[in-house]
């Protein structure tokens, strides 16, 4: 089973051959990032690390044994207590299981490591893969996307609730050492 990693510099040549790879696939679900992405992908990869860094987002790599990336979790943090959820499996890797055991371990890291409220992803109505990763794990449906968002494809708004866990939750049951 893969495993999974925070972004790092050193995951750019096999990032960029996992969207190469799977670009077609990708865009029959989503937008198609057009030739300029692939053209500044040593750019757009550090940026995304430099985001990182800053606290903007978490970025994160589904590994598989032979190092091959076969999926990313990305999030990017809002400021009203929401964090957004992007994700994308590699073709030869769906109906495997990835998807969903990503997205749940990516969101208890982003859970437990930040101080979200809530995470949203959105997901294309013509997805049910997608639709049924984000109900397995835990996402209920808030209202309909923007079709902008999803490659022109009307979709679904679906939310995570963080119940108690998360970052406050942590330092309040550490106690308050003020007190």
């Amino acid at each position: 089973m893969p495993h999974l990693q925070q972004l790092r510099p050193d995951h750019a040549s096999r990032v960029l051959t996992f969207e190469l790879e799977n670009r077609a696939y990708f865009a029959t679900w989503i937008y198609d990032r057009g030739d300029e992405y692939f053209e500044q992908f040593g750019q757009r990869h550090d940026a995304l690390l430099a985001e990182q860094e800053s606290g903007i987002g978490v970025f994160y790599v589904f590994v598989a044994e032979d190092g091959s990336i076969v999926g990313r979790f990305n999030f990017v943090f809002k400021e009203d207590g929401f964090a957004e959820l992007g994700y994308r499996i590699a073709q030869h890797a769906t109906g495997l299981g990835i998807a969903t055991a990503g997205v749940r371990e990516a969101c208890a890291l982003v859970e437990v490591d930040r101080d979200v409220r809530a995470i949203r992803a959105a997901a294309a109505s013509a997805n049910p893969a997608s639709r049924k990763v984000l109900t397995n794990t835990g996402f209920h449906p808030v209202g309909p996307a923007n079709p902008a968002d999803l490659g022109g494809q009307p979709g679904t708004w679906y939310q995570r609730d963080v119940d108690g866990v998360g970052l406050l939750a942590t330092r309040a049951s550490e106690g308050d050492k003020s007190e």
